[in-house]
């Protein structure tokens, strides 16, 4: 099968992308609610074009921009300033380097995104610690896995929730997650997703390594409780937070599917019918492809169908508590996924939103922290 099977769907052009921008910029959804709302429109009306150089470039170059007034505003003592131009850069670099890092000048705006994300944490209440945690991967792969980590103040012994994005959502996009649970008294600890960011691995069938790897470094903390944790995959990343709920359910109080597949998505009828969904900008499979390792349209096929945790004999096995979540309309991740995890295995709570991709209303995020605060903060310590 290849994926230039004529579809009647398309690759947006230049301008309906900078449409479709505008109103996620409007709406305050994910990509472009890295940008204020402020400058936004006149930002995504300067795009030159969608290629990499220019989309890497353009925003790096905004994002330089705001880093420097930033600078100068604190050398000036205009501390509330500097805080706010240093977070207008962090979100214009991930802009940058959106949907993935395929290219230098995205490259550039990843590692400028990563690092201007740390330096605005000073200025928070529970600011970041980042820890290396050690890995021993496979040949060509790392040896460790990068995490960042916040602790709510005055509170002694907290649980812990281990959160990760999908194929464009880094560690560095888990703030509202963080400080939803930071609320409720829960140490957060965000990582990279298999085959994006920083992590050490592909989004390889055993990538469920390096999740094992922090989960037993939480594990080996005497200031929380780590010994069950909770955990939140976003998009993509709810797949793996689902492969661990089989796995070691012993070791987790609750995890969260937030829009991620287990059987259908990896098909190659659902490949080829969501190759440009309504609800991604753009260049959904050169992403995915990344993230697995995939050098062509046939090894992306068959990469993503070993994936299917129904194939891997898991889903009529004893799970830890699952939470699953999407919009009733998702074009990019089948809900129908959420209905076969349903037919087997332990019972499973669902929650379905109005809306395509991840169910994105006021209420969704709240759900799920609410969920799983009451998951962590009941488990044997």
């Amino acid at each position: 099968m290849s994926l230039n099977t004529p579809s009647p769907e398309r690759p947006r052009t230049l301008e309906e992308a900078k449409q479709w921008m505008l109103q996620r910029l409007e709406s305050r959804f994910h990509p472009m609610n890295a940008l204020n709302l402020k400058d936004g429109p006149q930002e995504i009306a300067g795009v030159p074009s969608l290629d990499g150089q220019s989309w890497g470039g353009y925003w790096g170059s905004l994002g330089d921009q705001a880093l420097e007034a930033s600078a100068q505003a604190q050398k000036s003592g205009r501390h509330s300033e500097a805080k706010e131009l240093l977070e207008k850069a962090t979100g214009l670099y991930f802009i940058g380097r959106f949907p993935c890092p395929n290219h230098p000048a995205k490259q550039r705006c990843a590692q400028a995104e990563r690092e201007t994300y740390l330096a605005l944490s000073h200025y928070w209440v529970e600011p970041i610690e980042r820890v290396e945690v050690p890995f021993q991967g496979k040949a060509g792969e790392g040896s460790s896995v990068p995490i960042l980590i916040r602790r709510p103040r005055e509170k002694a012994m907290p649980p812990v929730v281990i959160m990760w994005g999908g194929v464009d959502a880094c560690k560095e996009q888990m703030t509202a997650a963080c400080n939803a649970l930071l609320a409720k008294g829960i140490a957060t600890v965000a990582m990279d997703n298999a085959g994006t960011g920083e992590s050490p691995v592909r989004g390889v069938v055993d990538a469920h390594r390096q999740f094992l790897a922090v989960m037993d470094w939480v594990d080996s903390q005497s200031d929380w409780r780590g010994k069950r944790v909770g955990l939140l995959g976003r998009s993509f990343g709810g797949y793996w937070a689902t492969k661990l709920a089989y796995l070691v359910p012993e070791r987790i109080a609750g995890a969260v599917n937030w829009g991620g597949g287990a059987h259908f998505m990896f098909q190659p009828e659902w490949i080829a019918a969501s190759r440009y969904p309504d609800s991604y900008l753009m260049e959904l499979v050169e992403t995915r492809s990344l993230m697995l390792g995939a050098g062509n349209d046939d090894e992306y096929i068959a990469f993503f169908k070993r994936l299917s945790l129904l194939d891997q004999g898991l889903l009529d096995q004893p799970s830890a508590p699952l939470l699953l979540v999407n919009g009733k309309e998702d074009r990019q991740c089948p809900v129908a996924d959420i209905h076969l995890l349903t037919e087997h295995g332990s019972p499973k709570t669902v929650r379905f939103f109005p809306g395509g991709h991840m169910g994105l209303t006021p209420q969704t995020l709240p759900t799920i922290v609410d969920w799983l605060a009451a998951q962590v903060q009941g488990a044997t310590p």
